[in-house]
């Protein structure tokens, strides 16, 4: 079952707004830079370090690499306690996409091909192909996005919803390289 664009737009800005009303922007680019700093501490234990106050309370956390040490040892903090909202959505997201794909196959209805059209006519019909540069290319986002300080769904739609003109600008700014890109990539 596909829903009409419209509806599932609306569908994505109640959860945006309910987001942002309820706990925090949705963001998620981060979460790839804890996971990462979750793995590097089990081989480095001086990574991440609690930082106590009198009566051996912790007070904060702090890192020897810089990155994970800004804002005050946010991200530190986020390695050393990683269960939270953060890294809940993302593996939800995962799992969502799991189970959304397992009742799609199901659905008799309207299958999704593996390969859309444009793609089988431009590339071919090798799946290990179209996953290559699907991980590639997002490899590549996710690494725009670090740079950026942020992800497309925090900047562009977390960003408009609170009327930010980095928002703004972030929105415009990707939409004027996607499309030259996609125009390009598939000559149409």
């Amino acid at each position: 079952m596909y829903w009409h664009w419209f509806k599932s737009g609306c569908a994505l800005a109640l959860c945006f707004l309910l987001a942002i009303i309820l706990v925090k922007p949705i963001g998620v680019s981060t979460q790839f830079v804890i996971v990462d700093g979750i793995v590097l501490s089990a081989f480095d234990n001086q990574l991440v370090v609690a930082e106590k106050s009198e009566g051996n309370v912790i007070s904060g956390y702090r890192s020897s690499n810089a990155y994970l040490n800004k804002s005050n040892g946010k991200y530190a903090k986020a390695i050393a306690e990683p269960l939270n909202y953060g890294l809940a959505f993302v593996v939800s997201m995962l799992l969502d996409g799991f189970i959304g794909g397992y009742f799609q196959k199901k659905s008799t209805d309207n299958p999704i091909k593996q390969l859309p059209d444009f793609h089988e006519r431009r590339f071919g019909h090798s799946r290990p192909f179209r996953y290559a540069i699907t991980f590639f290319s997002g490899v590549i986002v996710l690494l725009g996005a670090r740079l950026a300080g942020g992800c497309t769904s925090g900047h562009m739609m977390s960003g408009m919803m609170q009327t930010a003109v980095s928002g703004y600008a972030f929105a415009l700014a990707a939409f004027a390289i996607a499309i030259p890109t996609a125009i390009l990539v598939y000559r149409q």
